[in-house]
């Protein structure tokens, strides 16, 4: 039997594989890092990757959890056993909680809606007219930014409408 052409050869180290970052790289691929406490903490290690989502209730491979149905052929498929529900129960819980809504505008663009809508209220035409608007904004992005800002900002608005509307007493 003839051997590969390769096997004859000495083995040669490679000086330009760094020989840390593939062990890094190895680490990774075998012990992934998961982020989620919930499934890291009933994580097995001495299992596979798809037997501990398996056991979780969790799909490791979609087209396997949800199969496209054949019309001719309707094999009977068992459901997995879930050993480990409470995990659904957590994640569930943690995706049904609401974000805080952390968008916000900058200071020099909140200042400027401020003083658009101080001079001019509602006329958009006559802001992008305005001398304040250095960026020469068309009246709809005005009125973008105008909307943005009230969006962002409810209680800012509320408030700053509200001064807009009645004037100061003037002390005289």
């Amino acid at each position: 039997m003839p051997k590969t052409k390769r096997s004859g050869m000495r083995k040669k180290f490679d000086y330009n594989r760094n020989r840390k970052n593939v062990k890094k790289k190895n680490k990774k691929k075998y012990n992934p890092r998961i982020e989620n406490p919930h499934i890291r903490k009933a994580w097995d290690d001495r299992k596979s990757i798809a037997r501990n989502l398996q056991e979780m209730g969790l799909a490791f491979d979609p087209n396997r959890a949800l199969p496209v149905k054949k019309q001719m052929e309707d094999k009977a498929v068992k459901p997995p056993v879930v050993t480990k529900p409470y995990i659904l129960h957590q994640l569930e819980e943690d995706a049904s909680i609401q974000g805080k809504n952390t968008r916000t505008l900058s200071t020099d663009l909140i200042e400027y809606v401020q003083h658009m809508i101080r001079e001019h209220g509602e006329d958009y035409k006559a802001m992008a007219r305005d001398e304040k608007n250095y960026y020469q904004d068309t009246p709809k992005q005005i009125k973008r930014k105008i909307s943005e800002y009230k969006r962002c900002h409810p209680q800012h608005y509320e408030e700053f409408s509200r001064s807009v509307a009645t004037p100061e007493p003037t002390g005289q």
